[in-house]
């Protein structure tokens, strides 16, 4: 049976499909819906976590204990969660472990523009990245069976629009793993990472990555070529293979579904069969970088490629036509000029309870050290309150360290403000420092009484 999903939805269906039974993750855009929609399904415990490196811990739990977990956030998220992620690569998993993380190019609802795909070389783990719906369901289900066959965990990685995509998906019914459930104090030296047993593990994940760049060279089902016109080549992943695909479905395509570690002999062999090749990837060159130390020339990447912001068919389009072609890109003619359109920027809902007390602290003339959330619209006019926002629970510490330059001066002229999730997230140690060490600005948590919005 088919059914209409976006992706987060499908994410979390092939979650279930791949019998999985502990899910975590911390509400973050545009990854937020995947959890939601995983505690639909009565087979599968969930919850939202006080942050994103618990949310890791807990579902690094549940895999020792033989179930199938998984934790998910948004790519500033696993920044949070890198502490656990980086030794879990070297521990390894029992039971399936897989992380999604969803970046967001353009930057829609984020404080920075990162590509997690980074994080994969870094952490010696490998990364799957869906193009749609159904390869959301496919990838995710696949990514536990890697998972456990290579005793890794496993990132998947999707992006704002592969997220919030509506597209058809065929259902599957849901497999139990065959991973025997229960803690064994055996495996001691698997799990406990002092040097003596984090040594051996360091040469063990270097074989397992060589076996994955293997196993993603012969078996992955899904990095595959279509050679159509070999004059010209496109290397690319995920939703900007269907860009390109929607602009240049003549010519040749090497669509990678495991981005690391790459297949190396299938890379080299669409050199051999076509002429010219082309690299398109959102965000960094983090594939073009890769193929040119193979050796490889690629004739266009990010030359033409824009490498901030989000891709998009006419962007794509407009990048590569000269090169491909030969042609200039002509732009479609807009009817409607865009200052004739009225500007409705962000703001704070009507009624909202943050707009009197913003409004206060502009009165009394504080300098505001804000956060991540609802109340970074307090930046805006006519309210104009907030003067440094960086990162969840970073304002406590902030507004603490200027309170320590500026001295008993501050008082009653610095404050940070913060939700009563983000404290629990990361305010909460900041405040401990603040507070053993008699800092000189004033903390105030909002009580939202839920986690409404963390971008």
């Amino acid at each position: 049976m088919k059914k209409i999903l976006q992706g987060n939805e499908a994410i979390a269906r092939g979650a279930w499909e791949a019998g999985v039974v502990v899910g975590c993750a911390y509400p973050g855009t545009p990854s937020s819906e995947i959890m939601a929609e995983l505690s639909k399904y009565k087979e599968i415990y969930t919850e939202w976590s006080p942050n994103e490196k618990v949310a890791v811990e807990v579902a690094h739990g549940a895999s020792l204990a033989g179930g199938r977990a998984m934790a998910c956030m948004k790519h500033v998220g696993l920044n949070v969660a890198a502490d656990p992620f980086m030794t879990i690569s070297y521990t390894g998993v029992k039971g399936g472990l897989v992380i999604v993380v969803a970046d967001d190019p353009g930057q829609h609802s984020s404080q920075n523009e990162q590509d997690s795909r980074n994080w994969t070389r870094f952490g010696k783990v490998p990364m799957l990245e869906p193009a749609d719906s159904e390869e959301c369901k496919d990838f995710t289900k696949a990514a536990f069976e890697i998972s456990e066959r290579f005793d890794t965990p496993v990132l998947l990685r999707s992006e704002t629009r592969v997220s919030h995509c509506d597209s058809p998906v065929e259902l599957g019914e849901r497999k139990e793993s065959t991973i025997q459930r229960g803690l064994d104090q055996k495996e001691t030296p698997k799990y406990v990472m002092v040097p003596m047993y984090a040594r051996v593990k360091r040469v063990a994940i270097e074989e397992r990555i060589a076996k994955l760049a293997d196993y993603a060279d012969s078996e992955f089902p899904y990095n595959a070529m279509e050679i159509n016109d070999p004059s010209i080549g496109f290397i690319t992943s995920g939703v900007t293979y269907l860009y390109t695909k929607e602009v240049f479905p003549q010519y040749s395509f090497l669509k990678l579904g495991m981005v690391w570690p790459l297949p190396k002999k299938m890379i080299a062999a669409f050199f051999k069969k076509v002429k010219k090749v082309m690299v398109v990837e959102e965000l960094d060159p983090f594939l073009e970088t890769e193929i040119k130390a193979m050796g490889h020339k690629v004739r266009y990447g990010k030359n033409v490629i824009p490498a901030i912001g989000e891709l998009s068919p006419s962007i794509v389009k407009q990048s590569l036509m000269k090169a491909v072609e030969g042609k200039r890109f002509q732009a479609p003619k807009v009817r409607i000029k865009s200052e004739d359109l009225p500007r409705r920027p962000p703001n704070l809902c009507a009624g909202c309870a943050h707009r009197p007390l913003f409004y206060a602290l502009k009165k009394l003339g504080l300098y505001v050290f804000g956060d991540i959330g609802c109340y970074a619209l307090a930046v805006a006019p006519p309210l104009s309150a907030m003067h440094a926002s960086t990162c969840m629970g970073a304002g406590v510490g902030g507004a603490y360290g200027a309170g320590k330059v500026i001295g008993k001066d501050g008082l009653g002229k610095i404050c940070a403000v913060l939700g009563d999730s983000t404290f629990f997230h990361s305010g909460v140690t900041p405040l401990m420092d603040a507070a053993y060490n008699k800092g000189y600005s004033t903390t105030i948590i909002l009580d939202n009484g839920i986690t409404a919005m963390t971008g």
